[in-house]
């Protein structure tokens, strides 16, 4: 099973997403599925992500594929989730039977998913706070990966906090029940049905 997911900007999300749905798919027994993210087109930011040319391009780009899993961030935007279930009916018709299109928007930003891998929270931090937070990257993300010396590497931070959260899985989808335990429940109704 070919899967490909499509951040809005492959650069620097790839690092926290692709470990992160290995893991889920190996959550909902499908750990052999092949996992790419989407660097061709690079979409370059929400405002493409969510451009139907832009996501009806990409499906045709790749008929291998059965399972497409566009992934942005929501950044506190109230209507975030209803222009993906838009995209999500127009790409239905487009894939056809046996293939699907799943959409999910990280609360606040995808920085947020790596964040959620960490056992204890740096002192003064609540994870309310850090779910809460309109701009989690700037606030929060950045802090630890600064705290801990990783932005000199690929990501600035996100390949090693990426891996760490895939690893404390569980802990990830428990605390970020409004997207990533939402996506995963999408997948386990896909393949049940």
């Amino acid at each position: 099973m070919n899967v490909l997911i499509i951040p809005e900007d492959f650069r620097k999300d790839q690092h926290v997403l692709r470990p992160i749905i290995s893991k889920m798919f190996a959550a909902v027994g499908k750990s052999k599925a092949n996992i790419q993210v989407c660097i061709d087109p690079l979409l370059g930011g929400v405002t493409e992500a969510l451009k139907w040319e832009r996501i009806a391009e990409v499906i045709e780009m790749y008929p291998m594929v059965t399972v497409f899993l566009l992934i942005v961030d929501r950044d506190a935007k109230e209507g975030r989730r209803t222009a993906l279930d838009n995209l999500s009916t127009k790409a239905a018709s487009l894939i056809g039977e046996g293939r699907v299109f799943l959409t999910e928007n990280a609360w606040q930003e995808i920085e947020v998913w790596a964040l959620a891998g960490i056992a204890t929270l740096p002192k003064g931090w609540t994870w309310t706070d850090v779910r809460a937070e309109a701009h989690p990257k700037e606030r929060y993300f950045t802090s630890y990966a600064t705290s801990r010396g990783l932005l000199d590497e690929p990501g600035q931070g996100r390949t090693t906090l990426g891996r760490e959260a895939a690893q404390n899985y569980s802990r990830v989808r428990s605390r970020c029940k409004e997207d990533v335990a939402q996506l995963e429940n999408q997948l386990k109704e896909w393949f049940d049905s």
